[in-house]
């Protein structure tokens, strides 16, 4: 199965291996559990404006800014763009409303994975569209000495957000390498589609509640059923990796 999809990219992009240095990773979804509190945030922050966004698109949206989602929504409502203001309101308030939950605990297998990942030597990067501070500081505590500051990218770093290719075209730069020395990891099928855009091997999880064909339509070249069984295949997928080499 691996041995397919790694033939079928390395022929989609013309490379003839793939030399991994680098994994990039989203954040939430992938690495915290988070979605299911983000999603019930922007559906009553953005309803309270009167803006429709259901919690279920809101797992459609994941993996944009923040400031790009409410856009999206409130220029499909009254045909014109939000103004700053109104953004950095309601973006203030969403965040405000996720952090009522409790904190989110780490997805099963990405502690493990990333442990697996770094005694391989290769070097994980974060690519998240989040700008949430609360998360990012999380991240220390819950996954400590597995990212390095200069290997993050957020929202405050992009100019454009998920799907387009910049947060992992800049993640592929911080971690001085190329695409074909790299593999991203990402639950959502905008984020699937940024990282097939910047030519990078691209494993989607499904660990929310869309239909994996939704992930594969989106161009993943891969897909698990949840982090637990990336991790749990990790060793597999990475031989077959290096053995097309």
């Amino acid at each position: 199965m691996f041995e397919e999809s790694i033939a079928r990219y390395l022929k989609t992009h013309g490379h003839t291996h793939i030399s991994l240095k680098t994994v990039l990773f989203d954040m939430d979804g992938v690495l915290f559990d988070s979605m299911p509190y983000h999603a019930d945030a922007w559906h009553k922050v953005m309803e309270s404006h009167g803006l429709h966004l259901s919690r279920e698109e809101a797992y459609m949206h994941e993996g944009r800014t923040g400031a790009a989602t409410i856009n999206l929504v409130y220029q499909r409502q009254y045909g014109r763009d939000a103004t700053p203001e109104l953004i950095e309101s309601i973006y203030a308030e969403k965040s405000a409303e996720f952090n009522k939950h409790p904190e989110p605990g780490r997805m099963p297998g990405s502690l493990e994975v990333l442990q697996k990942i770094k005694a391989g030597g290769l070097t994980p990067v974060l690519v998240t569209g989040s700008g949430q501070y609360s998360l990012l500081d999380r991240l220390a505590h819950n996954f400590p000495g597995m990212f390095q500051r200069g290997h993050m990218v957020t929202a405050f770093d992009v100019k454009y957000g998920k799907p387009n290719p910049e947060p992992y075209l800049m993640g592929l730069e911080k971690a001085g390498v190329k695409a074909s020395e790299a593999i991203v990891v990402e639950n959502a099928p905008i984020g699937v589609q940024a990282g097939v855009a910047a030519g990078i091997f691209t494993v989607a999880v499904n660990t929310g509640p869309l239909d994996g064909q939704v992930l594969l339509d989106a161009g993943a070249d891969l897909l698990f059923p949840s982090m637990q069984a990336f991790c749990d295949n990790w060793e597999t997928f990475h031989r077959e990796l290096v053995r097309l080499h």
